[in-house]
Formats: structure tokens, C-alpha cells, sequence
């Protein structure tokens, strides 16, 4: 889990993790082309998102295809955010915008 936690760290492997979500079986160029990196800085932030787990690589003939894996994320989620997900949170997340709403209204 420490390896995904820290390829989740890094800003631009987070980009790669979005634009795979928005289009899940890209190339190492389609990739590069949409983001503000070179070709060998997206490959090495790939490569961190394999060795973590976060991506997975398929060979089409000479094209090698990149996939967002969920399931690391889906353990964090389960591991850490879950057990904060609790009656009380709630409770006390809908007290504060009840608040700021009013807050909001007497500004207005």
C-alpha cells in the first residue's frame, strides 16, 4: 500500500491516473500528447504507476496499451476512508453547511 500512496503523491502520475479514467487504454504517445510532459518523463511516471499496481499494460502487436487498475484505490478507500465514513461525520458535515448557508444568507 506504501507504493501506491506514494505514486498517488506525485501530481503529474495523478494527471496520467485522470486521463486514463477519461480514456482507459491509451499509448505512452497518445498520453504525452495530452499532457505538458516529455515522452520520457510520462514513461518513467508509468512505470511508477505499474510498480504500484495503478496501471496495467497490454501488448497490441507493437503498441503497448495503458489501463487504470481501480482496485488499489478501492483498498485505500475500504482501509482509510472508510472507517471515517460515520453517522456522526455526517451529522456534523450537514450542521457546518446549515451554518454557512445561513451565514451566507445574512451576507446576501
Amino acid at each position: 500500500m506504501d507504493d501506491v500512496f506514494r505514486a498517488l503523491a506525485d501530481e503529474s502520475r495523478r494527471a496520467l491516473l485522470d486521463a486514463l479514467f477519461a480514456r482507459n487504454g491509451q499509448t505512452l504517445a497518445e498520453l504525452t500528447a495530452g499532457l505538458p510532459m516529455s515522452r520520457q518523463a510520462v514513461a518513467k511516471h508509468l512505470a511508477i504507476l505499474e510498480g504500484a499496481n495503478l496501471v496495467s499494460v497490454v501488448r497490441r502487436g507493437r503498441e503497448k496499451l495503458h489501463y487504470l487498475n481501480p482496485v488499489p484505490i478501492g483498498e485505500i478507500v475500504r482501509r482509510w476512508v472508510g472507517k471515517f465514513e460515520d453517522a456522526r461525520l455526517d451529522a456534523l458535515t450537514d450542521f457546518k453547511e446549515q451554518i454557512e448557508t445561513k451565514q451566507e444568507k445574512r451576507r446576501a
